[in-house]
């Protein structure tokens, strides 16, 4: 009785350990992001967009349907998490030489949508529980035949090996995603020099932390050593071994990481980082943004002008001057770069959206109309953008036309994950809507799903 009882308490312990390590390795394939913040930025999209697009084409998939996230996290790393959608943290940009080096990373990532590797993840949790389930059986059997202590190696022997046949699998995985990298890589015309050297940098960062470089066996992902011999040998016989960055994405990545690194890091930081001395393009940019987060307008302001002096026709150093009017109080006199910026972008919708609000903050009742038909514009375009639509509801509220503003406001929270507001909102955008019209039936549409997942967390508590 007291061997059974000691084996109840055992595996308990050993199932809730388990899980416990095989969610850890499944966090660290592929992390929500919506535990993160997401960082949206016009230029930073369409410089992904530009940087991806081979790799994309060269993996089988279409352009249109695959995103490159920018998410706001220190750690230097990438991941996917299902869909077409590759997540790529702030700190791996800000630590990344060159535009190559991202490159290399995206076209892992690609490897393991194309591999289907998110979907297959059960495939390892599935073998790894059964011998976990097994081990348990023949522990039990052992314990009740009188052998405790031969039972509890058995389970012991068991959880190890589950543990080691599930990480082999997520190994297996990523030296799937390498090759196939290698692959897109090449198709494209593109170096596999940058994706060595972010090896590189992963493996420095390896043995700053002092991690083990003499056993893979109990890590999710092979040794960036390991790593780097194997495609060293691929990369170095590859055609565009040789290949050049194109100067001008190469300006364009260091711009977005200049201006990325104002945005995030602290102004002091970054005005030591990039000193007044420095009169580049990349380090008036990041000043004009450390001083913007400063609360310094006018030195903010100096440096963009002194880009869109050189520049007049950039739409995002228009987007940025905008921006500083607008967010020191000043939104009329953000009108003409703004709407210079949208329409150099034919009407982006980021920009657009931040042209919107800069009418409706002026408060000037003849800009609202206008304010409308832009904001409507950067929604059909990208109706997965909260501030737009928290905007449109403030143009539609100032209308006086409560039931679309409480439509806005309900795609707004249905957006941000907040159900009962948008349950609220669009159950009043029914109310006042004709019924069967586009918009009552999105109103309906969000009711339905929004209350759904009320119920959901009333049957959790």
């Amino acid at each position: 009785m007291a061997e059974q009882v000691q084996f109840d308490r055992f595996a308990r312990r050993f199932v809730l350990r388990l899980m416990i390590v095989l969610i850890l390795a499944f966090a660290a394939l592929g992390r929500p992001a919506l535990a993160q913040s997401i960082l949206r930025d016009a230029e930073t999209e369409a410089l992904f967009a530009d940087m991806s697009k081979p790799l994309i084409v060269a993996a089988g998939l279409d352009p249109r349907n695959v995103k490159i996230v920018l998410l706001y996290d220190k750690e230097i790393n990438a991941f996917v998490a299902g869909g077409q959608i590759v997540y790529i943290h702030s700190g791996l940009i800000n630590a990344a030489d060159n535009a190559n080096q991202v490159q290399g990373v995206i076209a892992h990532e690609l490897g393991h949508i194309q591999g289907g590797h998110i979907v297959r993840f059960s495939e390892g949790m599935k073998t790894a529980t059964g011998i976990t389930l097994l081990s348990l059986l023949i522990g039990a059997a052992a314990i009740a035949a009188g052998a405790g202590e031969a039972g509890m190696g058995i389970l012991s022997a068991g959880q190890q090996a589950a543990m080691g046949k599930f990480l082999a699998f997520t190994r297996t995985q990523e030296s799937s995603a390498d090759e196939a990298g290698a692959r897109y890589l090449a198709a494209s015309g593109i170096s596999g020099r940058g994706s060595l050297e972010f090896f590189k940098k992963l493996q420095n960062q390896e043995f700053r932390l002092a991690i083990p470089q003499d056993n893979s066996y109990a890590r999710t992902h092979p040794l960036s050593g390991e790593r780097i011999a194997i495609l060293r040998e691929r990369y170095e016989i590859d055609p565009a071994w040789n290949a050049k960055t194109d100067p001008a994405l190469e300006a364009r990545f260091q711009r977005v990481k200049a201006k990325l690194r104002g945005f995030i890091a602290d102004p002091k930081q970054t005005l030591r980082d990039y000193p007044e001395t420095d009169r580049s393009i990349t380090a008036r940019y990041a000043r004009a943004y450390a001083w913007h987060r400063s609360a310094y307008p006018d030195k903010a302001l100096e440096e963009v002008k002194s880009l869109v002096a050189e520049q007049p026709d950039d739409p995002y150093f228009l987007e940025l001057e905008g921006q500083i009017f607008l967010e020191s109080g000043h939104p009329a006199d953000a009108l003409p770069a703004l709407r210079r910026a949208s329409q150099l972008t034919n009407n982006q919708p980021l920009i657009a959206a931040l042209f919107g609000h800069a009418l409706i903050a002026t408060e000037d009742s003849s800009n609202f109309a206008e304010a409308e038909r832009v904001l409507r514009s950067a929604i059909s375009r990208d109706n997965d953008n909260p501030f737009a639509w928290y905007q449109l509801g403030v143009v539609y509220d100032r209308k006086g036309d409560r039931p679309r503003a409480a439509l806005a406001t309900a795609e707004r929270y249905n957006l941000e994950g907040s159900a009962r507001f948008a349950l609220a909102n669009a159950e009043v955008a029914m109310a006042g809507l004709p019924e069967g019209t586009p918009d009552w039936l999105r109103a309906q549409d969000i009711a339905f799903v929004s209350r759904t997942a009320v119920a959901e967390e009333k049957r959790k508590r």
